[in-house]
């Protein structure tokens, strides 16, 4: 196996995470100015800086509106992979339902970079047993979404125990699983992968449990989202206060820790790390 550090970007937009979900409905969504571009442009020069591939999980929702970033994301050399359509929880939905959302979202993706899409991430990692099934049969090649870490409310509703020393993992219906980082305390897993715990925890204290991290499971995987390089963006404050702080908390820093962070490790896209078994 080769690189085993990955460097994944979801490309959705501030409104649309589930922390404002209670503030902002999916209907006002077409109302709402959109601030993806400016920030994945931001994060792709940073990229570009520091000679970093990336896979950028991308809503089928934003590629619809911005087709001329998604082909910029591409040009640039990166991975286009699937976060879904419409960024709704995988638990919550029928089967069919999961099914049409990935579909769509694969359609709308591949006909604009006129490529196949071999990976998914599901929104706020909440996959299923059921939905991976799915994935599987509706040609995907890999998922990057079981976040096996303990008392989370919203994480993967699994009962699948990862097995074997190699960081990328077959499951047993043949699909590959690139599971986001944790860091192994006692008992407790702990969410060592990157997002508001990026942002909320001390850099050199991050990067050491990092390096703990990839010590453990050999290899690691960071993500991270335009928004969270965007400290002008609006603020909603008629949400819950545990809410506030997790979306809001350290967007300030998170640009110059992002750089720390391409300075210290060394990232590819999940799709070069995995290219050999990709059939």
């Amino acid at each position: 196996m080769m690189n085993s550090q990955f460097f994944s970007v979801d490309i959705e937009d501030w409104f649309q995470v589930e922390n404002l979900k209670e503030a902002i409905s999916k209907n006002d969504w077409p109302n709402i100015q959109l601030r993806v571009r400016e920030n994945t442009i931001k994060m792709l020069n940073l990229l570009e800086k520091h000679n970093t591939k990336a896979t950028f999980f991308v809503l089928g929702w934003i590629a619809e509106r911005e087709k001329e970033l998604i082909r910029n994301i591409y040009s640039r050399g990166h991975e286009i992979a699937s976060h879904g359509y419409g960024h709704d929880l995988v638990y919550k939905l029928s089967h069919l339902e999961f099914r049409e959302d990935i579909r769509k979202s694969k359609d709308i993706i591949e006909e604009i970079i006129q490529d196949r899409i071999y990976g998914y991430r599901a929104p706020s990692f909440s996959i299923t047993d059921w939905a991976l099934d799915i994935l599987k049969e509706e040609g995907y090649i890999y998922d990057s979404s079981l976040f096996l870490v303990s008392n989370h409310d919203r994480y993967s509703k699994v009962d699948i125990s990862l097995e074997g020393t190699n960081f990328i993992r077959v499951l047993p219906n043949g699909l590959k699983e690139v599971p986001i980082s944790t860091n192994k305390f006692f008992a407790k897993s702990l969410p060592w992968g990157g997002g508001g715990y990026f942002r909320i925890l001390p850099y050199h204290i991050f990067k050491q449990g990092y390096i703990r991290s990839r010590n453990q499971s050999n290899g690691l995987i960071f993500y991270c989202h335009p928004w969270e390089i965007d400290a002008d963006q609006p603020r909603v404050s008629n949400i819950k206060l545990s809410y506030q702080f997790r979306h809001y908390y350290g967007l300030e820093s998170t640009e110059r820790k992002l750089s720390r962070l391409l300075e210290d490790f060394k990232f590819t896209s999940v799709i070069n790390g995995i290219k050999d078994g990709v059939k």
